[in-house]
């Protein structure tokens, strides 16, 4: 019998539908599983301002929600004893910094906990580059030091990915998106996800829309400045193209369920294992915290490639708690896991809106509709 009624089903239903009306989005992908269990699978609206209806198979830009996909890529190699989190990551990738340099003291620890203190840098404002993979590594080479490592937990929007893929890159000879694939992907069946698309695939991903600021909401001054720029060039074929660990996930909601369900029960899914019950015990452990982020300016909890939840930020639920971990996408998307609960839930839009507020309040509003269902007798 499902811990979910049929009551329940109809009233988040409900919800989701009425975020479609209001005009929060054009249109989204919803999915719940309880302990390993599919209990809700929702499509509505369309595929862009004037495109066809939303079904659960489209798939979409999810942004940052693919930073979990290439940290969980890294999280296997450790399972393998292939490198340590406390490795340096010079000693992968020697090229990386100078020899003797603060930046050549960075940890794979770090770099996983957004504390390595290379959130920015030129490459985040060359979107001319992205697709070229030898040229941001390049650039990640001669990058300077925004803070001394482990100095600052500062979200790194873009530079997290690449970091992460090109140590993967150098540990296995195989390039971050065919070791998702091999590592992740293919044995989760997530069968419409990967990290950018390939020559084959064509380009059927769902249009983003970045909605204006809700006019009676107050700008705080958080996030990462015009979601409108930012997310400009991720509706272009290049882009979607690109492989960008840390931004051009392109995905599913019911292919990120599976994933967080996963890792809600330890790393296994109906039979099949991609990390141990250790590795899953410390990668989602707390890392870091800060009550103002280094980049975003708002509270914080960093794990090993995943936030924490437990602040009033995070966007796993107004009460979200401290145990639940997951990630979000630019305004776009979230996916999250409560190993406690056995819950996996994963919400994606094409519709982009202020990413420190607005989305966060979209998101919990579903996140807490299902929590109040789970707790009523």
């Amino acid at each position: 019998m499902s811990r979910l009624a049929e009551s329940d089903r109809e009233r988040i239903s409900s919800l989701f539908d009425r975020h479609l009306e209001v005009g929060l989005h054009h249109g989204a992908q919803l999915t719940v599983s309880l302990d390993g269990e599919q209990v809700l699978d929702l499509a509505g609206g369309v595929t862009g301002p004037n495109g066809d209806e939303e079904t659960p198979a489209r798939r979409h830009v999810l942004f940052s929600s693919t930073k979990p996909y290439a940290a969980v890529t890294l999280h296997t190699l450790v399972d393998e004893g292939l490198l340590s989190y406390d490795d340096r990551v010079v000693d992968h990738w020697p090229e990386f910094a100078d020899s003797g340099s603060e930046k050549a003291e960075i940890t794979v620890r770090q770099v996983l906990s957004h504390t390595a203190g290379l959130p920015r840098g030129e490459i985040d404002r060359r979107p001319d580059l992205w697709p070229d993979w030898d040229a941001v590594i390049e650039q990640l080479e001669e990058m300077e030091l925004v803070y001394s490592p482990g100095d600052v937990p500062a979200y790194h929007p873009l530079t997290f990915g690449w970091l992460v893929g090109e140590l993967v890159r150098r540990i296995t000879g195989t390039p971050i998106e065919e070791a998702a694939a091999e590592r992740v992907f293919d044995p989760l069946e997530m069968t419409n996800t990967g990290i950018g698309l390939r020559d084959h695939e064509t380009d059927d991903v769902a249009t983003l829309t970045a909605f204006d600021e809700f006019d009676r909401c107050r700008d705080p001054g958080e996030g990462m400045g015009d979601h409108n720029a930012v997310a400009a060039p991720f509706n272009t074929e290049a882009i979607h193209r690109a492989v960008i660990p840390a931004a051009t996930g392109i995905g599913t909601a019911s292919d990120m369920a599976r994933f967080y369900a996963c890792l809600a029960n330890g790393g296994e899914l109906e039979g099949t294992r991609i990390l141990s019950e250790e590795t899953v015990e410390e990668l989602t452990a707390l890392e870091a915290e800060t009550e103002a982020d280094g980049t975003l300016d708002r509270e914080a909890r960093f794990a090993l490639g995943f936030w924490k939840g437990g602040t009033t930020a995070a966007p796993y639920g107004v009460l979200s708690p401290e145990r639940v971990f997951g990630h979000a996408g630019l305004g776009s998307s979230v996916g999250w896991a409560d190993p406690e609960e056995g819950i996996a839930f994963s919400y994606v839009t094409n519709g982009v809106r202020e990413g420190s507020y607005e989305h966060t309040a979209r998101v919990n509003a579903l996140a807490d509709a299902l929590r109040l269902a789970l707790a009523t007798p």
